[in-house]
């Protein structure tokens, strides 16, 4: 008797039994949500046994009686037999990620992928919005007695961090993050910036500077005016631009809402969901680190950040760019769960798409551009005032052969480490600190508008480049040993 396991026109149904499980449970949910409100009637614990309020659960059993060849691609692969099983939220929003991750699956493994409720219930915060709930002034800790709610101890990323515990018996993780987590970050990041969560391109472009959002809104309004660009629409926070309806858009976007953020996004957005996204990160490695936790669970393509340094070198001058080869991790935010010893490799596919941009957008050759491109270790700090310890500050910066400092790269490229994100960084030489070259007001307005576009516009392309990539973009530098099959 022939084994029936899972083909690539099996995905589709399955997913649709993944959302209708989801959509069951969210309308279970908001019903009792209503029936307590208006008639205090408690949800039925029998049914929440039976999984009324649960998260749907993937499964992927995998079982070889010989094993297949591994791929070369750096995910969707299963590196043992056995059981693999995740909750997912949102399955109709990841629809195409889980779409393109299971086709590779079952097209190189003879696997059974199956679709069930979950041990995981649905908190119920996550499904206020979108409904017409009137709760009145039922607290929230009332509501926690009687629904599920949003438990810490329930979030977490032991996963991505390589520190779960597996027993024999249950079942190894299929993903790096599960719905609990999933939704906690999908709520945060709107609340950070400003804008919906299923706006997010799958290539990020993080920014230090308000300004590099000025030249990112003229750019996506100028694409957005061009009949023949691959883009769509823009949206920023509180608004959405398309073709057609432009008029005073940039003066708009500047006086909207996007203050009352901390971290605003601007979403150049294409029908695919491979346009650009650009988030202001504001200064500090603070702010780096918390916009990464949220949107490594919307597994993007790649992230670079973009944005100003001070330059380390006499012979660099105002305007030059650094691309980080190494760096120095002074930012202290992740030291518990990335320990600073832990080195943070280079991607050479980032790191040749940003030369090759650079060339592409300066109209410079490899000889003239080296001139202006200086690579190396970027050190990144969180104290704003380290000038004020020079001695011991020079002492780092000779001892690493640093040539540039932020107060950001380095939290970024170790967050896209940590989430197996692809990163990179590209700053630009704003002041040189330890030469007496400060950024004084007026020669800081020049500086500004002649290098800002520029760099925003290698950026752009950088990301280009790397959509072209496709699969081969993902390196198995950021895989571990014992990786989830899912990216």
């Amino acid at each position: 008797m022939t084994e029936e396991f899972t083909k690539s026109a099996d995905i589709a149904g399955l997913l649709d039994k993944l959302e209708l499980l989801y959509e069951r449970s969210v309308a279970n949910l908001r019903d009792a949500l209503a029936r307590y409100a208006t008639d205090g009637v408690r949800p039925n614990s029998a049914e929440r046994l039976a999984g009324a309020f649960a998260y749907p659960e993937l499964r992927i059993d995998y079982d070889p009686k010989v094993p297949p060849p591994t791929p070369a691609r750096a995910f969707a692969r299963l590196n043992q037999p056995g059981s693999y099983a995740t909750s997912i939220a949102r399955p109709a929003f990841f629809r195409t990620y889980l779409t393109e991750q299971l086709e590779h699956l079952v097209r190189d493994y003879p696997v059974r992928i199956s679709v069930s409720p979950s041990a995981s219930e649905i908190p119920y915060p996550y499904v206020l919005d979108g409904g017409d709930l009137a709760l009145g002034s039922i607290s929230t800790a009332e509501l926690s007695r009687w629904f599920p709610s949003s438990q810490l101890v329930h979030i977490g990323d032991e996963i991505a961090d390589g520190v779960w515990e597996f027993q024999p018996g249950p079942d190894r993780p299929l993903a790096l993050f599960d719905a609990a987590r999933t939704d906690f970050s999908l709520a945060r990041l709107k609340h950070y910036t400003g804008t919906p969560t299923d706006h997010f391109q799958h290539f990020i472009l993080f920014t230090n500077y308000v300004r590099y959002v000025d030249e990112f809104v003229r750019y996506a309004i100028d694409e957005l005016r061009n009949p023949g660009s691959r883009f769509t629409a823009l949206s920023v926070p509180g608004a959405t631009f398309e073709h057609g309806d432009l008029t005073d858009a940039e003066a708009q976007i500047a006086a909207g809402v996007w203050r009352r953020h901390q971290m605003p996004a601007y979403h150049l957005r294409t029908p695919t969901g491979d346009g650009i996204t650009l988030v202001n990160i504001g200064v500090g490695p603070s702010n780096a680190k918390t916009i990464c936790d949220h949107i490594a669970v919307l597994r993007p393509e790649a992230w670079l950040m973009i944005g100003h340094c001070g330059g380390l070198r006499p012979s660099q001058t105002i305007g030059d760019y650094v691309l980080a080869h190494a760096y120095l991790r002074d930012d202290h935010v992740l030291d518990e769960v990335l320990p600073p010893e832990i080195p943070i490799p280079a991607i050479a596919e980032v790191q040749t798409a940003m030369v090759r941009a650079a060339e592409r957008v300066t109209g410079e050759d490899e000889d003239g551009l080296k001139k202006r491109l200086r690579t190396g270790t970027v050190v990144t700090t969180d104290d704003r005032n380290w000038e004020l310890r020079y001695t011991s500050s020079a002492l780092r910066f000779n001892q690493s052969r640093a040539v540039a400092i932020d107060m950001e790269s380095a939290t970024v490229a170790a967050q896209g480490y940590r989430f197996r994100v692809p990163y990179g960084t590209l700053l630009c030489v704003s002041d040189k600190p330890l030469h007496g070259e400060l950024k004084l007001p007026g020669q800081a307005n020049d500086f500004y508008e002649r290098a800002i576009g520029q760099h925003l516009r290698i950026g752009i392309e950088t990301l280009d480049l790397l959509r072209q990539e496709g699969d081969g973009l993902h390196s198995r530098k950021l895989r571990s040993f014992d990786e989830p099959p899912l990216r």
